[in-house]
Formats: C-alpha cells, structure tokens, sequence
C-alpha cells in the first residue's frame, strides 16, 4: 500500500509548479471504497414526478431534501444510509441529496463520480463545507473522531444550502432508515419550531454539561423555563428559514467559544446545540432514532434496541457495523445493516 501512495503523490506533484512543491504538505494518499450499483428504485403511481420524468431539482417543491456528509473513513456508512433510504421510500426519485464535504471542489473529486456509479438515478449536489469555519472553535472530545470538522457541518447547513430550500432533514452516516423518508419530512409539520426530532426526557439531562457549567448562574439559567430534554442532533428536520432569520449559527459558535474558554463539557457538536435547543425541540417519535447502537464513546459494547417500533436504526456511539463486521466481531444488531452495505473492495485512490 505504500507504493501506493508514493505513486500517487508523486503523480499530483508532477502537475504542480515547483514552489507549490516546496509549499505542499505531507500527502495523505486515501484508496476510497468501491460499491456495486444499487437497483433502480422508482417512484410509485400516487408520487408528485412519476417514473420516467426528468430528475428532480434542487429547489423543486416537490423534493424531499436530505442532507449528509461524505467523509472517507465514513463513506461505507453513508452509502448504506442512502441505500436504505431509496429502498424503503414511496417516492424515491422525489428525494434530493445534499453532500457535504471538505474537498475544496467537491465536483471535481472523486465522490461525484462514485455516488453516480453507484447510484445512477441519484439527484444530489456535493458542497464544500470549508473546516476552517470551526478548527479554532473545536475542543479536545472524549473520542478523536468527535473532533471531526465535518460533525459541525450540520451548523452551516443554512449557509450552504441553497436559499430555495427552507426544510431539510440531516441524518448522520452510521444510520440506516427502515421505514418511508416521507414520513419523517412530513411528520408534525407545519411546527413553530426550528428543529424536530426524538427527544428524551427520561435520560439525566445534567450529565451533559460539568460543574463549572451548572456553578455559573449566567451559563446555567440558559435553561431558565425551557425544560430541557435530550435529543441527537445525527437526525432532524431543521427548518432552514427560521435558523436563518434568527442566526443560529452565530448563537452555536458563541456557545464554542465559551467552552474553549471554560471547558463547559466533554462531547463534541452535541452540547451547542443542547444549550440553543433544548427544551425548545418538535418531538418526533422516539422510533425515528434508535441510536446508541455503537455503544458507550469509549468502548463500543453491544446494545440493544429500546422497546417500541423502529424506523431508523442508529450506531452512534464508537463502534460501527462496518468495522465489527470486518472484524468478525459484530454485534447481534449489526446483521440489520449488513444488507444496506453495497460494498465491493478499495478502489481508487484521493488525495486530501
């Protein structure tokens, strides 16, 4: 493999003026996955674009807009999450994609091609979400992968998306849907509130947050007659029109900053977005959000499904399907995603 990446670094050096030579950073040289195509899956009689009309666009009224982000390490799972997503919805060919990645032409890169081979019939865009919007607001997590720029894109999503969409769901990659998108995207709508999504009122809220938070009145009272309860930000239907009229971004990375300052809590993304929200969320039925399925952030032990239905199974936490299945150490519940994974072997190789 480190032939490999020699090769490859010294092909993309070859097309570089010399100063950009002495100037580039030490490669990191990516062989990204290789998927079988997914069957064509189309939409049924009663769907607003019937089979065998244009593909759908961006801002379409019609469309149902799902977003995600595509990073290398999790690109076996976001696939699985889209593949799951066509198969199980009413009207797959209404569904819109919205991809966002740190690749500074994401058009140009690999991934374009990949979702296209993989998924002919896709309608997507890929955006650049440029990390250094949050790597000086990121703190040190209880795990390294919390500490990924990409975690904050859901932030931005207002500010990347176009402005013709006004409502999107934004789903993490290490998911699969079992049940119709649709009824998420219409669930509880229209709503007042910014974000809908599962929330748990049941699990101790104060965990989240250290005693240097909870000793400070002028943090703590945030939460002042708001009630607030957990909910994971990896699934929600935001309304992208109320985040932009009241600037919820800026609100976010106000409450990044206090914790660079003060250490306010351990997690990743999750707490900002606690501290604005909570208490404040649409409740969705807890079935669209089966999460811990990865375990604990430290360990990664199996768990179990929480009692009722599920539409959406969720391996947050550190342990994923993929790599337990690779491992042949997997945990009973990984078998459910296992016929989501289109996965065939590495194939070509992406600088970053």
């Amino acid at each position: 493999m480190w032939v490999l990446r020699v090769l490859a670094f010294f092909l993309v050096a070859s097309f570089l003026p010399s100063d950009a030579i002495r100037s580039f950073p030490e490669p990191t040289v990516l062989l990204l996955p290789r998927f079988a195509e997914a069957p064509a899956y189309r939409n049924g009689p009663h769907c607003p674009v019937s089979q065998g009309k244009s593909a759908i666009l961006a801002c379409d009224p019609a469309a149902v807009h799902i977003s995600m982000t595509l990073d290398v390490a999790y690109l076996r799972g976001s696939v699985a999450a889209v593949h799951s997503i066509l198969k199980h919805a009413s009207c797959p060919e209404n569904i819109f994609f919205h991809f966002l990645t740190t690749n500074p032409k994401p058009d140009d890169s690999p991934l374009a091609p990949l979702l296209r081979s993989t998924f002919p019939s896709l309608s997507f865009n890929l955006y650049h979400f440029d990390p250094t919007l949050v790597l000086s607001l990121i703190s040190s997590s209880v795990r390294d992968a919390l500490q990924n720029p990409l975690n904050y894109a859901r932030t931005y999503l207002a500010d990347i998306l176009p402005s013709c969409v006004s409502r999107v769901i934004y789903l993490d990659s290490d998911l699969i849907v079992v049940d119709d998108i649709l009824r998420l995207w219409t669930a509880n709508v229209p709503t007042p509130r910014v974000i809908a999504a599962p929330q748990y009122c049941n699990a101790n809220f104060t965990k989240y947050f250290n005693d240097v938070f909870w000793s400070d009145p002028s943090m703590s009272r945030v939460f002042h007659n708001r009630n607030p309860c957990y909910f994971n930000t990896g699934v929600m239907v935001m309304d992208l029109g109320r985040w932009r009229q009241s600037n919820y971004g800026k609100v976010i990375e106000d409450w990044m900053r206090v914790q660079k300052e003060k250490r306010i809590y351990e997690l990743g993304s999750l707490p900002p977005f606690l501290l604005v929200f909570a208490g404040e969320i649409e409740p969705i039925e807890h079935r669209w959000n089966q999460h811990g399925l990865g375990g604990d952030n430290v360990v990664g032990s199996c768990r179990n499904l929480h009692p009722g239905p599920v539409s959406l199974l969720h391996w947050s936490g550190k342990g994923k399907p993929w790599a337990r299945l690779d491992a042949k150490t997997p945990c009973p519940l990984d078998s459910l995603w296992a016929p989501y994974d289109l996965y065939t072997h590495l194939g070509s190789s992406s600088s970053s």
